[in-house]
This record gives C-alpha cells, sequence and structure tokens, in this order.
C-alpha cells in the first residue's frame, strides 16, 4: 500500500490534493514503525483534536516506536529517557504519576501526538529528516493552526512551526531528552498550561492519567 491510501480517508478529505505530497516520499525498507502504524496518530479526525503535540520522529527502535509521538507500546516497563522526563513533569506538574508509557489514553481525548518525521531507520534517529515527511506535517500544521487547537512544541524540530501558529494557543520549551530538559523544560508546567487554555476555548481539559 502506498503511504497516500494509508492515510486515513477523513484525512486526505481535510488536505484535498496537498495529501498528495505523499506520493512524493519514497520510505526504505528497514523503517519503523511498522506500516500499519505510521498514520496511527491520524486515527482522529481534525473536528476532535484539541491539543497537538509535536515531536522530533519516532524512537529509533521497534520495541518504542507505535506511531504517536513520545510514546511506547503498553507492553514496556522501562520507558526511554525523554518519556520519563515528560512523566516527570506532569507529575511535578498535575501531581500524576504514569503507570504506562502508552499515551493511546492522551490520543483518544483528541492529543495529537504527531511528529515532523514519522519514520526512521530501525537503530538511527533521524535518519529520514531528508525523505520529505516535513513537507507534509507542516502542510498539517498550516491546517491545523486555523483551529481552535492548543499547540506543545518541545525542542527545536518542533518550534521551527511556532511563525505558522497563533502564539496565544501555543506552549513551547526545550526538548525534554536529557540533554536538554534541565534547561526550561522542568518546570515548564505544559500539562496545567494546555488545559487552562483547552478551558478559556470552552472546551474540557485532558485527563493527563496513563
Amino acid at each position: 500500500m502506498k503511504l497516500y491510501e494509508a492515510l486515513p480517508q477523513h484525512w486526505r478529505d481535510a488536505l484535498g490534493d496537498e495529501a498528495l505530497i505523499l506520493n512524493d516520499i519514497k520510505v526504505p525498507d528497514g523503517f519503523i514503525p511498522e506500516f500499519s502504524r505510521i498514520f496511527k496518530a491520524f486515527e482522529l479526525p481534525i473536528s476532535e483534536l484539541k491539543i497537538c503535540i509535536l515531536g522530533q520522529d519516532p524512537y529509533p527502535n521497534p520495541e518504542d516506536a507505535m506511531g504517536l509521538a513520545f510514546s511506547v507500546n503498553a507492553v514496556r516497563s522501562k520507558f526511554p529517557p525523554t518519556l520519563r522526563n515528560i512523566f516527570k513533569e506532569l507529575e511535578t506538574d498535575c501531581g500524576i504519576k504514569s503507570v504506562s508509557g502508552d499515551l493511546s489514553p492522551w490520543h483518544k481525548q483528541g492529543v495529537f501526538l504527531l511528529n515532523r518525521v514519522l519514520t526512521t531507520k530501525n537503530g538511527f534517529s533521524n535518519s529520514h529528516k531528508d525523505l520529505g515527511w516535513q513537507k507534509f506535517t507542516e502542510t498539517v500544521i498550516k491546517l491545523l493552526a486555523k483551529e481552535k487547537i492548543v499547540f506543545i512544541l518541545w525542542g527545536e524540530s518542533a518550534g521551527e512551526v511556532e511563525p505558522l501558529l497563533n502564539p496565544q494557543l501555543v506552549i513551547r520549551s526545550v526538548h525534554p531528552s536529557p540533554l536538554s530538559a534541565y534547561r526550561g523544560f522542568f518546570g515548564s508546567k505544559p500539562f496545567s498550561r494546555a488545559n487552562l487554555m483547552l478551558k478559556e476555548l470552552g472546551f474540557s481539559e485532558i485527563d493527563w492519567r496513563t
């Protein structure tokens, strides 16, 4: 199946001809996540999205890459360092202690867990950054920017799209990875701030438990 055909129909309809960008992306063999999970974040239609958390690309191993940015499979008992830091901040911010690294409960409530690049080579982080994925996801972000959606941007890759967005609906900080989390991610309170924004927009808050 081609990438364009794998994108859920409601997103193809929303993007129109812009979705045809996918026909130009040629993903080499040995990629992750598995093909059926590449567009997992796109299962929800735009009308159900309330928050977009933007990441860089999938975790570089098949045990963790599962199609939702920063999320890992439910069976994983050991969290990647970046996810551990996200959960540390969540506990400090909202008093929530996470028990699972599977962020599907967030996703089901309208949190769009989107990576700028949707695939990577098994074992190599950011190896597919030049395939054309960023052009596609930028198109997606431009479409979402027309809606009342809160954007949480972590790190340089995510921050590149900030000029496309309504600054009143943006929460930005450094990336939660161990290399940068202590330079402004910890203490940034993205979860409570996002819920406050949703409340001001007239939407229900996100239950951040996993």
